[in-house]
């Protein structure tokens, strides 16, 4: 957890009193993520769990589908900076690597926001299939997610500066939680930790998100076949398109006993 937060100094202003204090911030480092030997993207994230952001990075792009392909993962130093781990290489089988990656298509991410673009909604269809129909959801669960999933936040607690994603269990048992200062990076943790840790199949998980859901949130869970997206705060126009042309459900706005079904509602009940 140490690695994730850095103390500064600051001056707090109460009224018309200023103190000079200490606080505590989220770390936010670039890290570069490699397939074999092609660069795929340079991410800004919080470190911690990056083997975990790596391979979910790679399942949510389509390039890794199986645990099967998973060789191995190495991460390396710069040289001039030795505490800033800032490489990290996942090892795949080389018809892994398709000729679109060949090309070239290295992209620059902000902590602010997912990878979105080039993916659409039809391209999302062609790369996995709908979701059948699924079993019921009992709507006392999906109430108490966000309070099981605010009591895994650790880091929040001290920092009040990164987002969160959690995965349950239908009976709203919390699976793994991660925490990232980019929302799209903590959605990828969380989805490569539960491969890691050997959950072959997530189809009977729920996920849940501290900000709003957008495309990209959305599209991750697909690609993981995560059937079930629930936020605290709104999704967006696009998100909704895709949750319901794919079959899952969405809800937004996840609040105490209120909440709102974009998608799925059907699935809900008491």
């Amino acid at each position: 957890m140490d690695s994730m937060l850095r103390p500064v100094e600051m001056t707090r202003w109460e009224g018309e009193s200023a103190q000079r204090r200490q606080d505590l911030l989220v770390v936010e480092e670039p890290l570069e993520i490699r397939a074999n030997d092609l660069s795929l993207v340079i991410t800004m994230r919080t470190p911690g769990q990056d083997d975990a952001l790596a391979v979910g990075f790679l399942v949510t792009e389509g390039i890794l589908r199986s645990p099967d392909d998973l060789y191995d993962i190495t991460q390396c130093a710069d040289p001039e900076n030795p505490d800033l781990r800032n490489t990290i290489t996942v090892y795949l089988p080389p018809e892994r690597i398709g000729e679109d990656l060949q090309t070239g298509r290295q992209r620059y991410a902000s902590s602010s926001c997912g990878l979105c673009g080039r993916a659409t909604i039809q391209m999302m269809r062609a790369a996995a299939e709908p979701f059948a129909t699924l079993s019921p959801l009992s709507a006392a669960v999906i109430r108490s997610l966000p309070d099981r999933l605010r009591a895994g936040q650790r880091v929040f607690e001290r920092t009040g500066g990164l987002h969160a994603a959690g995965l349950f269990d239908r009976d709203g048992r919390l699976l793994f939680v991660e925490e990232d200062i980019g929302r799209h990076n903590a959605v990828d943790k969380l989805i490569g930790r539960a491969l890691l840790e050997g959950r072959r199949s997530l189809e009977e998980t729920l996920m849940m998100v501290s900000g709003r859901a957008g495309f990209e949130i959305v599209q991750k869970a697909l690609m993981a076949r995560i059937p079930v997206v629930c936020s605290v705060s709104a999704p967006s126009s696009l998100a909704a398109d895709l949750a319901r042309e794919t079959g899952m459900v969405l809800i937004g706005f996840l609040r105490g006993d209120t909440m709102n079904i974009y998608s799925g509602a059907e699935y809900i009940i008491d």
